[in-house]
């Protein structure tokens, strides 16, 4: 056992009526990876926001170093060597990496001027060391999101920080970026820096991580080692079940299935060339590739959001083009996007709102809103894809982040449509929620639906489609049927390392 750098012991919060955390217990050893797991809503980011000194908790005891401390701001918490990179990029595009880094704490001159040399110095000295070599005085807004993370921990580490934590860090990565990620937190390790990794793809954590806390509904699990455990009992203590089917797939006979969509060589200038597929009734295609490749580009194209350039596209055999989205929703395609935060809800506005946001024409008769019938809409799709919220009105964003993905599916699926575009559907979401996704999209393929499921996540890929499109810079290198998919031959044409 290693040194106990922090113990969080009996830590309570509640908001109103909702228990937050129920005495949880959490430690942390020198240079270790103790990796943080549960369900969107079981209090991982609440924990994580009382150690960052951004809430204080009602009742417990923070130790770092053997002494007990009261954290009550964020600078408070740096000062004592604690640094949060959060899931979502905080950094501000239009300054340089070296500004980004001595943000509102600049070294000045005896002039009391920025003195830019020996900032650039420093985040020279350390952007090396952590292994990005980019010029400092570029703007971060250049940068790739791999660049623009590896920014993110400099930063949180030039305060001196000797506990780390990580908010889902490899949500926009690609598999070669999360090796250099991952390569970094080795470094970081050796230097003594403790890291507490939270992230839902399995798969990380048995690479990266020493120890596992499993917390549920604000409350402790278990603690256990790494190597001590498998990927079921993670899940079992997590849900509280064991998930007997994680991928829900019943692959149809798509022998004499109609087609539904038709690619012909279309390009968009500069963004992607002679792509061709299609995609029939009932079949789910995939399409895979690294981060940048062009697929979700694809996707908007078909939408409507992105215009082609040239090629041809056919919906159910006759000629379409779309130039605008609403074009797209009154031929019956949807497309749920990749960044349901930015792209596919409302925030401020109720779960209702959302759902009815894309059909809400639907409802209006003689310039009213038929109340009834899209209240009754409404609850119907909160009961088939089981949207845990407290109401209808209950604003989206108070729900979890897999409710959230299920009300921008029920938003698409309130458009009925024939062809459903998939960009990223699982991203951010934990276990629990995947499977539900998985048996939703199972049981709309088996009802005659023609999906495009666009993932990062291989076993996804891997484990729901019937054929798979692998897209590298911009065109389709390589079509898969479901007898030859695996991670490796997906890679491989993925990253440019077969050539036909």
């Amino acid at each position: 056992m290693g040194k106990i750098v922090l113990e969080m012991n009996d830590i309570s919060k509640s908001f109103g009526a909702t228990q937050a955390l129920d005495e949880i217990h959490f430690s942390l050893q020198e240079g270790e990876v103790h990796a943080l797991l549960g369900e969107n809503g079981a209090g991982k980011s609440t924990l994580i926001k009382v150690l960052g000194g951004v809430i204080q908790p009602d009742k417990g005891e923070i130790i770092i170093r053997g002494k007990k401390v009261s954290i009550t701001n964020v600078e408070e918490a740096q000062r004592l060597g604690i640094g949060i990179i959060h899931q979502e990029i905080v950094l501000v595009p239009y300054l340089s990496i070296t500004e980004n880094i001595f943000l509102g704490r600049e070294i000045l001159t005896p002039l009391h001027t920025r003195d830019l040399k020996a900032m650039n110095s420093f985040a020279e000295e350390v952007t090396g060391k952590l292994g990005l070599n980019v010029d400092v005085t570029t703007p971060v807004g250049e940068l790739s999101i791999a660049q623009q993370q590896m920014v993110e921990i400099v930063k949180a580490i030039s305060f001196n920080v000797n506990i780390l934590v990580m908010d889902e860090p490899t949500s926009s990565l690609s598999e070669e970026d999360v090796k250099v990620l991952f390569e970094t937190i080795r470094k970081l390790q050796q230097e003594n820096v403790s890291i507490i990794y939270i992230s839902h793809r399995m798969e990380e954590l048995f690479e990266i991580s020493q120890r596992i806390t499993v917390i549920r509904d604000g409350k402790y699990v278990d603690t256990v080692r790494t190597s001590e455990t498998t990927k079921d009992e993670l899940v079992a203590n997590m849900v509280g079940r064991s998930l007997t089917q994680y991928y829900t797939r019943v692959y149809n006979d798509l022998s004499n299935s109609d087609e539904v969509f038709r690619a012909e060589n279309i390009e968009s200038e500069g963004i992607f060339s002679d792509v061709s597929f299609s995609v029939r009734k009932g079949e789910i295609l995939g399409f895979a590739g690294l981060v940048g490749a062009g697929r979700s580009e694809i996707m908007l194209s078909i939408f409507g959001a992105i215009p082609i350039s040239s090629g041809k596209m056919f919906l159910k055999g006759k000629p379409y083009n779309s130039t605008i989205p609403l074009k797209s929703i009154d031929k019956r395609i949807a497309l749920v996007p990749e960044d349901r935060k930015k792209q596919g809800l409302v925030l401020v506005n109720s779960v209702s709102f959302n759902i009815t946001l894309a059909s809400i024409g639907t409802y209006i008769k003689s310039l009213f809103i038929n109340g009834r019938e899209k209240n009754a809409a409404v609850e119907q799709l909160i009961k088939e894809l089981n949207i845990k919220t407290q109401s209808s009105d209950t604003l989206v964003s108070s729900l979890s982040g897999g409710n959230q993905q299920k009300v921008v599916l029920a938003k698409w699926l309130n458009t009925f449509p024939e062809l459903l575009i998939l960009d990223e559907p699982t991203r951010g979401v934990d276990v629990g929620a995947k499977s539900e996704i998985y048996a939703i999209i199972n049981m709309l393929a088996k009802e005659g639906m023609a999906i495009i499921l666009v993932s990062s996540d291989l076993p996804e890929i891997i484990n729901m489609c019937d054929n798979v499109c692998v897209v590298h810079e911009g065109k389709i290198v390589k079509q898969l049927a479901r007898e030859e998919l695996s991670q490796e031959s997906i890679m491989q044409y993925a990253t440019g390392g077969i050539v036909l």
